[in-house]
C-alpha cells in the first residue's frame, strides 16, 4: 500500500531509520560479542540482525515506489532470510562437530540488551497504521528477533549451570527454524499481494 499522505509517509520513513539503526548496531553488538564469547546463538542473530538492516534499508526505498517493486523488495527480504538460515545451520553444524565452549555470562548480558532493543522495534513498527507487506515483514523479522533474544538468555544459563555447549547450538538451531518459517511467511504474503494485483488489473 502506498502511504496515504505525506505525514503518514513521513512516519514510516522515520520508524524505519530508526529500526535500521539499531539493528546495525545491535548486530555489531552481536558479532565482537559471538566472537569473544566463541557462541553460535550470539553470531546467529549477529547476522539475523544484519540481515534485518538490509531489509529495512530496501524497505525505505520501497516507499517511494509503486506495489509491484514493494512486493519484489519483500520477496528479496523472504529469501534473505531463507539464506541467513541456511548459513546459521551450517555453522552450528561446524560447531557440533568442532566443539566450542561458549561464556554463559556474556551470552545473558548481550541477550538481555537485544531483547530491549528489539522490543524497542517491534512496538515502533506495530505503531504503523496499515503497513504494506515491506512493513509486515519488518514486523515479523522484529519479532523473531525478540522471541531468539528470550532463547539465548535461557540458553546463558544453561551453559553456565551446565558447563556444557549444547544450549548454545540449540539456540543457533532453533534460531534458524524461526527464521526459516518467517522466510516462508513473507514469501507467501507477497504472493498474496501480487495476485491481489493481478485481480484489480484485469
Amino acid at each position: 500500500m502506498i502511504p496515504s499522505n505525506d505525514n503518514n509517509g513521513g512516519e514510516e520513513r522515520r520508524t524505519l531509520w530508526i529500526v535500521l539503526l539499531l539493528n546495525a548496531a545491535i548486530a555489531a553488538g552481536f558479532f565482537v560479542s559471538g566472537f569473544f564469547a566463541d557462541s553460535s546463538a550470539l553470531i546467529a542473530n549477529g547476522v539475523d540482525n544484519l540481515s534485518d538492516t538490509a531489509v529495512y534499508a530496501l524497505s525505505l526505498v520501497a516507499l517511494t515506489r509503486g506495489q509491484t517493486w514493494k512486493t519484489r523488495a519483500a520477496v528479496a527480504s523472504g529469501v534473505m532470510l531463507l539464506i541467513f538460515a541456511g548459513g546459521i545451520l551450517i555453522d552450528v553444524g561446524r560447531r557440533y562437530l568442532q566443539g566450542s565452549e561458549p561464556i554463559g555470562p556474556t551470552m545473558m548480558v548481550m541477550s538481555a540488551i537485544a531483547g530491549v532493543v528489539n522490543y524497542l522495534c517491534l512496538r515502533l513498527l506495530q505503531r504503523l497504521k496499515d503497513p504494506d507487506v515491506n512493513l509486515r515483514a519488518a514486523t515479523t523479522f522484529s519479532f523473531n528477533d525478540f522471541i531468539s533474544n528470550g532463547g539465548i538468555l535461557i540458553a546463558g544459563v544453561l551453559v553456565l549451570w551446565l558447563g556444557t555447549n549444547w544450549p548454545d547450538l540449540l539456540v543457533g538451531f532453533a534460531t534458524a527454524i524461526i527464521a526459516i518459517k518467517g522466510g516462508v511467511e513473507i514469501l507467501r504474503d507477497a504472493s498474496a499481494e501480487t495476485k491481489k494485483s493481478e485481480r484489480r488489473s484485469s
